[in-house]
């Protein structure tokens, strides 16, 4: 069942970002240039993603537990420490630089958008790197 409600969540998502122009590098861009042609309509679907956002997580914690799963899981720790701030400004420059972020480019991947295919093996490699980064942490800490 969570599977199912995975995908059907998933799929709710992509469509979001395409309807939303989202998957589009060059709207997002745009947005992010403010002293050029900026674009402010994606500042619409922030918006309304931050009062789903509030008003979906008082409704849910209300509840015992998710409806697909044991337990809700929740951060243990609320310190600040490195990665907090290297990993969030490594995003926020390669967003940037590609106009993507991991949803919309495996969105617009179907779209055949301009530098998705460049983008798309980078993003895995720096996925894989952020892994093999924490594993060895990890390891060299226990």
């Amino acid at each position: 069942m969570s599977f199912v409600v995975n995908l059907m969540l998933g799929l709710l998502f992509g469509t979001g970002l395409v309807v939303s122009g989202m998957s589009d590098p060059a709207k997002v861009l745009n947005f992010l240039d403010l002293f050029g042609s900026w674009d402010p309509s994606l500042a619409f679907v922030m918006g309304g993603a931050v009062i789903t956002a509030f008003f979906g997580y008082r409704l849910v914690f209300k509840r015992e537990k998710p409806v697909a799963a044991a337990s809700f899981h929740l951060p243990s720790s609320n310190a600040v420490d490195s990665r907090i701030l290297i990993g969030p400004a490594i995003f926020g420059i390669g967003w940037g630089l590609g106009g993507f972020c991991p949803g919309p480019a495996l969105t617009a991947t179907a779209l055949a958008a301009t530098g998705t295919y460049a983008f798309l093996p980078m993003m895995f490699v720096g996925m894989w790197l952020a892994r093999t980064s924490t594993v060895r942490r990890v390891a060299a800490a226990a």
